[in-house]
Parts: C-alpha cells; structure tokens; sequence
C-alpha cells in the first residue's frame, strides 16, 4: 500500500486515518501568550524609531541652510530701500537714523515689566522657546489655519527681525525656534531683552527703540522718566503702532493701555489698585506738543510701512528690505501742492481735507493727501480719520444692491413721497420737497433721501451688508452694530475713511472686480526671498451693476438736475457722488450751530482710469467753524484739479457696455412700471436706459395714445359744433 503513495506526507496522513478511534494521539502544541501583543509593541517601536529618524533628519534639513547668529545683526540695523512705481526710483531711504541706543542697567524696571507681561510673562523662565505657549498656539492654529497665532517669545522676535524672512511656513519657524535657543546660549537674559527694546518700531517719522519713543510721545530727556501710566502705552503699541497711537487714536489707545496694565497686575508686577490708578489718567495728559513737521513723501512712505509690518511682520527699519510700491510722484508731488495751498485756496488755517487716489484697474494708491499743515506723527485725514459719508454710501447700499439682486433699471421708478422709517420716524430730503415718480437715475442724481432709503427696504439689509462687505466695507464690524436703516443715507456711527471710499468706488470703475487699494507690491529681503503682497482681484458685483451704476453717476455729473456739475472736465468721462452730513444734535447744542450746518463734504468719482475720493472739513466741531457755501464746493475743486493733473498725457478710456446690458427708449415713469413709449409719446418725455438683458419692458404706453384719440375726439366734436353754428 505504502508503494502508492508519491509522498512521504501522504503516507503519514494514511497512518493516521488507520489509527483506531480513541487513541491519544499526542498533545497539541501550546500557543505562547502575548505573542500578538510583543508583535505590535514591536511594531510601534520601529515606526517610532523611523518616525525619530526622519523627524531628526528634516529637522537638521531644515536648519540646515539657517544664518548664523551674527553679533553685528543683532545690534545694527539696516536701512530699506522704497521704490516708486517704476521699481527703479528710490523715494526713500528708511531706517539707520533716529534711534538712540539705552543699555539694559539704564531702562527702569517698569518698563521691562511693561513689556514681559504684554509680550513673554515667562521670558526669565523659558531658554528661548516657550512650549506653553506653543501649545496654546498650536490648538488657534489647529482652529483658524497656519499662523492665525503665534506662541513667539521676546527671544524669537529678536531672532526673527535679526535674520530670518517673515514667511509663515513650518521651516522658518523651525529655524527661528533654533536660533533662539542658539542666540539663549551665547547671550543673558538681560543682554536680549535690551537688543528687543531698542529693536522695536513705535511710530511714523522713524520713532525707533523704547528710548526715542520716550522723548518722542512723552518729551522725556530719558526713558528712566517715564510713568507707569506711560511705559503701559508705549508697551501696547509695537502690535499695532498707528491703531494705538495715542496722539491720532486715544480711544484706541486707552484701551490698549488698560490691556497692558492688567496683564501687569495678573501677573504679580503691580497691583490691582496700581493699575486703577494708573487707568485713571489720560491717554493723552501727558503726550508731547508733536511740531516736527514732515518731509516729501512721509504720508505715502508711513501707509507703506504699515503695510509691511501688517503683512509680513518685519521692521521695514532694520530688516534692509528693498520695498516696491505703487508711488506716482508726479500725482504726489501734486497732490501735495494742493495740500500746502499752491492749488486751490484754502479759506483758512484749520480748514482740512483728506483724499486717496487710485488706479482702478490694479488697486494701486498713487498718492495719498494726508492733511494740512501736518505734523509727524498727526492724524491722517487719508487713512485713519473716519467720518459719515452721507450720500455718497447710496451707490453701494442702496442702489447698487438693488441692480445686483433685483436687476433694477437706471430707469426704475420710485416715488419720492412724504416717507418714514419703519419705526415711524420721518426721513425728509435735503430741500424739503418731494418730486414724485422719478426714475433711479434721477433720484440719485438729485441726492434723493427717500428714494434711497426705498431701494434699501426693496433689497434688504443683509443684501445691503454683503454688497458693501464685498467692497471693503466691514461697517457693521466697525459701529458694532446691525445695519439700520439710516445707513441708507450714511447715518453711521464710526464712519468711513477716504482711502475705503476710494478702493469701493473703484470697482464700479472696473466693470465690478475689487481690488483691495494698497501701497506695496512686493517685498525684497537681504537674503533675496522675495514676497508679491499684491491683493488678488475678486468680483464684487456683476459687470451689469458696475455699468450700470457708473452710467447713473455719470448723471450726477452731466444732467442739468446732478449736484456734481462742477467737476465737468473736457476730454474725460467722469462719474462720482456727492455726499454731506450734519453735525449732531449734542453738537449744534454744545458749538451753537445752526440746524443748516454742514459738518462733513465729500466727493467720491472716477474716470475709466482712476478713482479719488475727497474729504473736507474740520477737525473737530470745537473749532467753531462752520461750512459756509464756498467750502461746500472744496471736496470738488480739489477732484476736479487733481483727476485733470493725473489724466494729463494718458489714454482717457471709456466706460464700456457689457454685453450683459441693453439700451431702451422709455416714456418717463408716472408710475410703478416703466413702459415703451408709443408713437404719441412727446420727445420731451422719452429718455434712454439701461436694463439687465431680459428685463427691458415690451408693453407700449397708451397714455398718450388715450391723449391723442381723446383730442381727435374733442376736435372733431367741436369741428360738429362750428358746422351748426354756420
């Protein structure tokens, strides 16, 4: 049987199947406990293993090509090259200058505690890095994207301003993380907080390290002068060094102070009744007479560095960046003529203005009218005064909306009537009157409120909200409240600023596409790590709304009826919206105004190239001035000086119809539907508009029809009558 089989396997299967039943047939072999559980330990162990590898290999990857710690980095700075638009013409050279350098021994405790408990509490605790504060970054970070927060320490600032690009990626915070602990190794404690405070940029004018800003805000000979009160301000600016500026933005400031005195008491170096005290006392009380006057370009030049350190969190000052901008010097030097009085005359000293021009293709300011008689340091009634915009808010919450979302004609008729609120409060037009039907067109042109205010209700608020969102206007982010229906004539709270007005209006100009007005185009580091700060464009509205729109400010311009026949200029195809607003009723009350008073006066228009928008006005209502008839004309004079200067040698352009847009004849509105006008229609009562394609009327009037037959009529009877009589 045996020789059967092909396999010695086979034949001991056979002996087994011959076995009798019952027999033992051997003990099974045991399973080893645990074995299952080691081959998973195991396993994770190798994968830690290679995980450390490569995590130890990328680390040393990355700090690979890191810069050394160079002791002449540290304590130097160097100056950053400015570029107009051109990229080849330096305008300014910033940084190396006005800085005075204060040895640690010489900065009192106050002011090192200031700064400790606002910008790294645990700095005497950490050696570098402070794992706490990662791990609180971490988890922002996980929540709101890379570099929402950063968890840097006083060391790391130091390092990063010193010798790394602001890029926020992995790898340079890797290095910056590396260097600090390097640059912990081979300085004290005391020997890095002294390089921070005299590292730090506090204001325009090139205010530079803790002492300058010392005698800068406060007129002190010496740091070691300085308040609790004082050394709290000057310890809250460095995050925002124009939002907190106490001379230009107390209120701001105040609350940035309080911040700091109470991280400065939770954190045991002062008291709580100290900081109360310390609260107590005015932003302002004890700031410095600030006379030094600017220089060519410093308005342009201080938005400029702004921008830098908002968007790439370097020291434009020390970091020897090469800075390329969108700087017109001819349209700045100009503009600047104009401010200093060259060009139109100002009605006097305190008379003030503020206006931003820019190219609307690209978003790019190319000058900035910061004021009059401004000092260093001074508001800027440009970029950060903000002021009610009156009627020049209606293109972009009122009918703008209504084109974008209920495709309204320029030629939608509304009734301007005698109107309310929906809380029943009365709304009343500048004159007092009422024209009944008119047409979008007209009630824009004419700066109708209640036809304003209709187009807001038709649309709605949160339409409202997103249009202006859409054009760089967060308004009810600002005010801290909901759209209401003031809005719709520019009754806000805070206001806005020219630059904001300007960078809206020019997307009416570029057939709807937004894009975010700016001063810098791209940022050159010394390590030749380039960044395009350039904002990208987004649509903002259908191109039928920004024709369409356009072509309705056009009237304001050109019609016999619009308020802004001034700025006519030959040769250029202009459209804008005037706007004014009118002191408080706590102000006529207070400075004795008159109810006709005017406080603010705008003018908001643009070519097919460029967009301006100018402000005027004064101060503050204590001055005691009010405008008087010839002022109310400035806001336009001064557009009107400007966009001929700037257009002067340059394609004009023209405002081109999209195909999305058609042009109708239509008998002037005596109703709520528009209708084609009939062959009786009077030429005096037919006028062209534009409609979204699809939307233009069909129906032909009979109103007129009606006319004519029943004059026929009336003819003919009185033909009868004569007949008789004869």
């Amino acid at each position: 049987m045996s020789d059967n089989y092909r396999s010695r396997e086979e034949r001991r299967r056979a002996m087994n199947d011959n076995k009798p039943e019952g027999k033992s047939q051997g003990k099974p072999k045991k399973k080893k406990k645990g074995g299952l559980f080691r081959k998973i330990v195991a396993a994770v162990l190798l994968i830690g293993i290679i995980g450390l590898i490569a995590g130890v290999g990328t680390f040393f990857a990355m700090i690979s090509d890191a810069p050394k710690v160079d002791d002449s980095v540290l304590k130097n700075s160097f100056s950053s090259k400015v570029y107009a638009n051109d990229g080849k013409t330096v305008v300014k050279e910033i940084g190396a200058q006005k800085r005075t350098y204060v040895q640690y021994d010489e900065i009192p405790q106050v002011v090192k505690n200031a700064f400790i408990a606002t910008e790294d509490v645990r700095f005497y605790k950490h050696h570098g890095v402070d794992f706490y504060r990662i791990g609180g970054a971490l988890m922002a970070n996980f929540k709101n994207g890379f570099g929402a927060e950063g968890g840097s320490t006083i060391t790391q600032q130091v390092v990063k301003n010193s010798f790394l690009s602001p890029k926020k990626t992995v790898k340079r915070k890797v290095q910056e993380m590396w260097l600090a602990y390097q640059l912990e190794r081979k300085y004290s404690k005391q020997q890095i907080l002294e390089m921070y405070l005299n590292k730090i940029y506090f204001a325009s004018g090139e205010v530079y390290g803790i002492e300058r800003a010392a005698e800068k805000f406060y007129g002190v000979k010496s740091v070691k002068d300085l308040t609790l009160d004082e050394a709290a301000m000057l310890a809250g600016l460095p995050k925002a060094p124009t939002t907190y500026n106490p001379v230009t933005n107390p209120e701001n400031a105040t609350k940035r102070r309080n911040t700091v005195l109470n991280l400065m008491a939770k954190n045991g170096f002062i008291t709580q009744a100290e900081a109360d005290k310390a609260k107590q006392v005015d932003v302002q009380a004890h700031l410095a007479k600030q006379t030094e006057s600017t220089s060519k370009y410093d308005v342009f030049i201080d938005q400029v560095i702004e921008e830098v350190k908002k968007k790439t969190d370097a020291d434009p000052f020390s970091a020897g960046l090469e800075i390329y901008t969108t700087l017109d010097t001819n349209a700045q030097d100009y503009v600047d003529d104009v401010m200093n009085n060259k060009v139109v005359n100002f009605p006097n000293d305190k008379f003030q203005a503020g206006l931003v021009v820019v190219d609307n293709e690209t978003g790019g300011i190319q000058a900035i009218g910061g004021g009059r008689n401004r000092v260093s340091g001074g508001l800027n009634f440009a970029t950060n005064m903000r002021r009610q915009p009156g009627s020049t808010i209606k293109p972009i919450l009122d009918y703008g909306p209504a084109i974008e979302n209920l495709k309204w004609s320029t030629g939608q008729p509304i009734k301007d009537e005698e109107y309310h609120y929906s809380n029943g409060t009365p709304i009343r037009n500048f004159g007092r009157n009422y024209k009944g039907w008119v047409s979008a067109r007209e009630a824009l042109g004419r700066s109708l409120n209640i036809p304003a205010l209709k187009a807001f209700q038709a649309t709605g608020a949160d339409k409202a909200k997103e249009f202006a969102t859409g054009l760089g206007l967060k308004l009810d982010e600002e005010d801290g409240e909901a759209y209401s229906e003031s809005y719709s004539i520019g009754g806000f709270r805070t206001g806005v600023t020219p630059l904001q007005m300007a960078g809206a209006y020019s997307a009416f100009a570029n057939e709807g596409m937004y894009n975010a007005p700016h001063t810098v185009t791209k940022v050159k580091f010394p390590d030749g790590t380039e960044i395009d700060l350039t904002p990208k464009s987004k649509r903002a509205m259908q191109d039928y709304t920004a024709f369409m729109m356009t072509d309705m400010m056009k009237s304001v311009v050109n019609e016999s009826y619009g308020t802004a026949r001034a700025v006519r200029t030959p040769g250029l195809e202009i459209a804008g919206k005037t706007g004014t607003s009118n002191f408080s009723a706590d102000e006529k009350k207070r400075y004795n105004i008159p109810d006709a008073g005017e406080k603010d006066v705008w003018f908001n228009g643009f070519t097919p190239n460029y967009t301006i928008s100018v402000w005027t006005g004064y101060e503050t209502a204590k001055d005691g001035y009010i405008l008087s008839a010839n002022e109310t004309g400035m806001a336009k004079n001064i557009f009107k000086h400007v966009i001929t200067h700037i257009s002067e040698g340059k394609p004009k352009g023209s405002f081109k119809q999209p195909d999305s847009v058609v042009e109708r004849s239509v008998e002037k509105p005596t109703g709520k539907d528009l209708k084609r006008p009939s062959g009786s229609t009077p030429s005096s009562l037919i006028t062209k508009e534009y409609f979204v394609r699809g939307t233009a009327p069909t129906k032909v009037s009979q109103t007129f029809v009606k006319k004519e037959k029943e004059e026929k009529k009336e003819d003919k009877k009185e033909g009868q009558k004569r007949e008789k009589r004869q």
